[in-house]
């Protein structure tokens, strides 16, 4: 029988307010910038972008996928 190894991501996904300015690509980029900053002693493994069309256009996401790093002593 194989070993069977289990591993746990965190993960958030953060977008811009809905309406004007939804679709600002940089200032969503802050906010999650800021957002992870926030969590403490991470490490990113991925960052995926998503967009949803809405009737004030584009509103994209990210979804971040993150571990907390624990010191070894």
């Amino acid at each position: 029988m194989s070993e069977r190894i289990t591993y746990t991501m965190h993960h958030f996904s953060q977008s811009n307010p809905k309406g004007p300015g939804q679709g600002e690509v940089p200032a969503l980029l802050r906010r999650v910038a800021d957002s992870i900053e926030e969590l403490g002693n991470v490490e990113v493994h991925h960052m995926i972008m998503h967009n949803e069309t809405t009737e004030d256009g584009d509103w994209p996401s990210l979804t971040v996928y993150f571990d907390y790093v624990t010191d070894h002593a």
